[in-house]
């Protein structure tokens, strides 16, 4: 660990969240989009009335600028795990390149193929085959979200896989395992609910800013119509998988919900902050405490289903708490120590023939592989393992407020609708134009809270980020950390513009 070279492992880390959160821009749109697109056609293939096929086509090519321009960042996503993070794709061998590439293979494939019938298949193909078509391009992009998030969620689960020694690669045993992961199943779920409100939220931005101009009103309000009853159905999906989500996240990365919550002090009958704001910010050892308002209990009752239970707080998870059955991280670096010691004296016995002592150190190898991670950290400090509580609890707590804010949203619009009010409530307009961005914000946070709750693990428990990165000159990655902005920028930038004239014409077009 003395080699390490902090300041390549930083800009790595920078510029894979770079790419991912500009790359986070553009999917969310494409996700829940493509499933508004298909209800629209299918309303329009079951009346045909001829303003659905207006409304559709409005919203279609809306969709097509931001497919394009997203497809780019997406792809350089996926290089920079060969490219800078060469010894993470060694390590996971199969577990994380295949759902990958079923993702390229099944799912990119039939977006791809039918994307070509949905936009240039009008009065080409039958009604019936263009609707199918609309169907198999959101079922196929969401599809694509499945087999990444059951990739990213296996990083935060390790499950059904084995570690070969002599090759120095996770090998999948279970692809069933893998697949229905209890992570993923909520991630899934979640992520993609989340991306759904995300699109409603764009819809009805877009829409108000219409009917503001009055411009295309009708048009619009039916817009609004189905994107808020798709928005208030995805957030309510979203929140419920967001509690599921945060069970897991208690049962498999405790320390993450503690920074999520800023608990440093574990306790029975945890209370879950609804609003506030940390004491302290950098101090390694703190005695920590939350300023603001606390609801009794819940964060046990959330976490466990028991207002009673003891939820461990940061402190007990790095020192330990014996009570609990909650070794400290110090244990846990010892015990990696010792798998880290045991697997290069089995490849040394294996090398020299010596089979006796081989499967004696391979049987320590394995009984102390679920620390193996941790023995990176021996003779360091153990409190460098917890991750950047601030920014966790900040970004954790924003997600949920505005989480809760578009709820309410979806339910003011759609009554505004109902009533026939909705024009003359130019303050709703107003807010629904300030929460699409609000909406892009709650997406990125809640990624924030995922991936920068889990550090310093690439894989939890078994490969922290910097022992994965590849050896490669600091310089070259950040050079291309600013290329990378530069060229993401432009990117948006040209999306917004493209957006902004395509919305400015309005459905006449």
């Amino acid at each position: 660990m003395d080699n390490i070279n902090w300041e390549l492992v930083d800009w790595s880390r920078a510029q894979f969240a770079l790419t991912a959160l500009y790359h986070w821009i553009f999917v969310p749109l494409t996700l829940g989009l493509s499933f508004i697109i298909a209800i629209m056609e299918t309303i329009y293939y079951k009346t045909g009335d001829e303003k659905w096929l207006k409304i559709e086509k409005f919203w279609l090519k809306l969709f097509g600028i931001n497919f394009a321009i997203g497809v780019a960042t997406g792809i350089i996503l996926e290089f920079e795990f060969g490219t800078n993070w060469s010894n993470y794709s060694w390590f996971v061998g199969d577990l994380f390149g295949a759902p990958l590439a079923i993702e390229g293979i099944m799912a990119f494939f039939l977006e791809s193929t039918f994307m070509a019938v949905l936009f240039f298949g009008w009065n080409k193909v039958s009604k019936r085959a263009h609707l199918i078509a609309a169907w198999l391009v959101a079922i196929g992009s969401n599809l694509s979200a499945l087999w990444i998030l059951v990739a990213n969620a296996w990083m935060q689960n390790p499950v059904g896989m084995e570690f070969n020694p002599d090759t120095m690669r996770n090998e999948m045993t279970d692809f069933f395992a893998v697949l229905f992961n209890p992570v993923a199943v909520n991630k899934f779920i979640h992520t993609i609910t989340s991306a759904y409100t995300f699109s409603a939220l764009f819809v009805i931005a877009v829409s108000s800013w219409l009917l503001l101009r009055n411009k295309n009103k009708l048009y619009a309000k039916y817009s609004m119509l189905v994107a808020s009853i798709f928005g208030f159905l995805s957030i309510l999906a979203t929140i419920i998988t967001g509690d599921g989500s945060a069970k897991q996240v208690a049962k498999y990365q405790p320390m993450k919900l503690a920074a999520m919550e800023g608990l440093y002090q574990g306790q029975k009958g945890a209370p879950l902050v609804a609003i506030g704001v940390l004491k302290d910010d950098n101090d390694p050892q703190p005695d920590k405490d939350i300023v603001g308002l606390e609801i009794p209990s819940m964060l046990s009752i959330l976490a466990f289903n028991d207002p009673n239970v003891f939820v461990p707080g940061i402190k007990d998870l790095v020192h330990g708490n014996e009570e609990q059955g909650i070794r400290s991280y110090a244990e846990r670096i010892e015990s990696g120590k010792i798998a880290i010691d045991a697997l290069a004296a089995y490849k040394k016995a294996k090398k020299e023939g010596n089979t006796e002592e081989a499967e004696k150190q391979l049987e320590i190898f394995k009984d102390h592989f679920k620390d193996f991670g941790y023995g990176y950290y021996y003779g360091k400090d153990p409190h460098t393992l917890i991750p950047p509580v601030a920014l966790t609890f900040y970004s954790f707590h924003t997600m949920v407020i505005l989480g809760t804010w578009f709820l309410i949203l979806f339910v003011l619009v759609y009554f505004s609708l109902m009533n026939n009010t909705i024009e003359r409530k130019k303050w709703l307009l107003r807010l629904a134009i300030i929460s699409f961005p609000l909406g892009f914000i709650a997406q990125e946070t809640g990624w924030i809270t995922a991936e920068v709750g889990r550090q310093p693990w690439v894989i939890q428990d078994l490969m922290p980020a910097m022992v994965a990165v590849t050896k490669i000159e600091t310089s070259g990655v950040m050079i291309t950390f600013f290329l990378f902005f530069v060229t993401f920028t432009a990117l948006l930038i040209a999306e917004i513009k493209i957006m902004t004239s395509a919305i400015k014409k309005g459905f006449n077009q």
